[in-house]
């Protein structure tokens, strides 16, 4: 799947390989706020820098940034389009729930 804001696929930063880590880690069904992952990088001020990174990120698939929410709880921006991340983080959460039910 080719990222709208990383047309020319180029290869991820070393800061951005450091975000990726840690929100590849985010369980299914499960959302965490760019701010926790900046933390989870060492200095919660770096939580916009994780919004670029997740911006560019070319591999959604192995990369789940979807996960990643504003601290508020609110859904945030997304490079396939808020609609689509909506719809993403629904279905696993209903996929999980389905899990845990049976």
């Amino acid at each position: 799947m080719k990222n709208p804001n990383n047309p020319t696929g180029r290869a991820p930063t070393d800061f951005e390989r450091r975000v990726y880590g840690v929100v590849a880690r985010i369980p299914a069904g499960k959302v965490r706020s760019y701010r926790w992952v900046a933390e989870q990088l060492g200095d919660s001020h770096l939580a916009r820098a994780v919004g670029q990174a997740l911006k560019r990120n070319c591999h959604p698939d192995l990369v789940p940034c979807h996960r990643v929410v504003r601290s508020d709880g609110s859904i945030g921006g997304y490079a396939w389009g808020v609609a689509r991340k909506r719809r993403l983080l629904e279905r696993e959460r209903r996929a999980t729930s389905r899990a845990r039910a049976a």
